[in-house]
């Protein structure tokens, strides 16, 4: 049997059909991107009760991650995508702790779930999709948090990102595991490989920043995207601010890229960064924004394959080890900052949250440079070496604001906060589609050449989209693409369909 990909490759499910005689054909639907509206909506029970859904088109049924009032997957039915409803729901409780993500490929839900002891070994729990079915459980590394099938279907990939505890008594390595699906025999893989270039990384803007400051421990790996020829991946390592590649054939890390710093005193990177000052105002700002990824995607142009990144940010947040503080609380070196007094007001620089781990660059205890959380935008980077290629910039910022959907409350850490990514052919043309956790909306980027991504909209959503799933039309159960997103605090999974031409 053959894998059958229909030219469209997705972020986050690339779903692949098995097929035993033919090839199916491309379905190309003339849809027009900047025409997406809501056409359904379902709720599933509140905060923590819609994280991630995964389609399969073999039974048209949506399934949800939901860790509202029990650990469970919920089984949405989509054959009639303007009616939803939820046709049974999988108990996970037997398996531990929380399921972080799901994927589908070939009638198999693979289910990635952490054990009731985060710092423990996870799980992959795989399910039949048409009668619900448990068919294997694998062990995997320390919390799973997201899960994909390789587009051939011959792989399942989980990035383990090994959180410390409260204490940091327990804090496992980070890992990507590499399960086999033809015999689910597991290879879980490390970045000790890489140790002896710790110092090379860091000069480079990788972070080690954990209460240990622990190379392998402090790797947190994140989200994973696949090659369409299932040859390669790449994984966010989001707190280490990094890319890394993974062979797939040798199944071993082959690089890691740091991603640098963003500044946010040029004009075009202009942000608000106070939420105490009644006013949504952009303006360039002596300080830095760390990228630190969540979701990745991938997508080929003229021969070069092109990484997309949510550039949310994250801070670490333990009893025994924060490394975020607001800017008022700090110490500014006197020439560096000689206004230091006056940007510490609320209404400037005081709100901001920023890293305590990075600035003092003379060690002296006051701070010589200022770096925040995230970078309040999306990006690409050249899949061959981690070089940014495009930044939208503060485009996101911008454009929510002009659409009432800026919360000005999020100033101060990490504005619009994008998150989901996730890329798809709509017609002809390949469209991103950003997940904006904060402005509770989606923005819409026609990406046809990855190089120069173009703005066509932003849309409403629930309250904080969490999974961003692009069906493409030759599997929807209407022959015409759709964009389903899940939000985590109010349990809400929205149907968007573009109006075909």
């Amino acid at each position: 049997m053959r894998a059958i990909f229909f030219g469209i490759f997705l972020s986050i499910t690339f779903l692949a059909c098995k097929k035993t005689d033919i090839i199916e054909e491309e379905i190309i639907v003339n849809e027009d991107p900047s025409t997406y509206i809501e056409i359904a909506s379902l709720n599933l029970g509140g905060a923590g009760a819609a994280e991630i859904t995964t389609y399969d088109p073999t039974t048209r049924r949506l399934f949800a991650v939901n860790n509202g009032t029990t650990n469970k997957i919920d089984v949405i039915s989509v054959a009639d995508p303007n009616n939803i409803s939820v046709i049974y729901s999988i108990s996970l409780t037997p398996y531990g702790g929380f399921v972080n993500s799901v994927d589908v490929n070939n009638g198999k839900l693979a289910a990635a779930i952490e054990s009731t002891n985060k710092q423990d070994l996870g799980k992959v729990v795989i399910f039949n999709t048409n009668t619900y079915q448990e068919e294997k459980v694998i062990t995997v590394g320390a919390l799973p948090d997201h899960i994909v099938y390789s587009p051939d279907g011959k792989y399942i990939l989980t990035a383990n990102e090994g959180e410390p505890n409260s204490t940091y008594a327990l804090d496992p390595e980070g890992s990507v595991s590499i399960i086999s699906v033809a015999d689910y025999s597991v290879n879980t893989i490390n970045f000790s490989s890489f140790v002896s270039q710790q110092a090379a990384l860091t000069a480079k803007g990788m972070r080690t920043s954990g209460l240990n400051k622990n190379f392998l421990k402090d790797i947190e790996p994140e989200y994973i995207t696949i090659s369409p020829d299932s040859k390669f991946a790449w994984v966010t390592l989001q707190e280490s601010n990094a890319i890394a590649t993974i062979d797939l054939t040798t199944k071993s890390f082959t690089n890691i890229f740091p991603l640098g710093f963003k500044d946010y005193n040029q004009s075009s990177n202009a942000i608000d960064v106070s939420d105490k000052d009644n006013a949504i105002n952009f303006v360039p700002w002596k300080v830095f924004g760390v990228y630190m990824p969540d979701a990745i995607a991938n997508l080929s142009y003229n021969g070069k394959t092109y990484l997309f990144t949510a550039n949310e940010g994250d801070s670490r947040e333990y009893t025994a080890f924060t490394d975020v503080k607001r800017l008022s609380s700090l110490t500014l070196d006197a020439t560096a900052f000689p206004t230091g007094s006056t940007l510490k007001a609320d209404a400037q620089l005081g709100r901001l949250n920023v890293l305590t781990t990075e600035g003092d660059t003379d060690s002296d205890g006051d701070y010589d440079a200022l770096y925040s959380l995230g970078s309040r935008s999306f990006s690409v980077w050249d899949a061959s070496n981690g070089s940014l290629v495009y930044d939208s910039k503060n485009e996101l910022d911008v454009k929510a604001k002009e659409l009432s959907l800026y919360d000005d409350g999020r100033s101060d850490d990490k504005s619009v906060e994008p998150e989901a990514v996730t890329i798809g052919k709509v017609g002809t043309k390949y469209i991103a589609f950003i997940g904006l956790e904060r402005a509770d909306a989606f923005a819409i980027y026609d990406v046809t050449n990855p190089t120069s991504p173009i703005f066509i909209k932003m849309i409403k959503t629930g309250d904080a989209p969490e999974g961003v799933l692009f069906i493409p039309a030759a599997k929807s159960p209407i022959n015409q693409s759709l964009l389903v997103v899940s939000s985590e605090n109010d349990g809400l999974v929205k149907i968007y369909k573009a109006t075909k031409l």
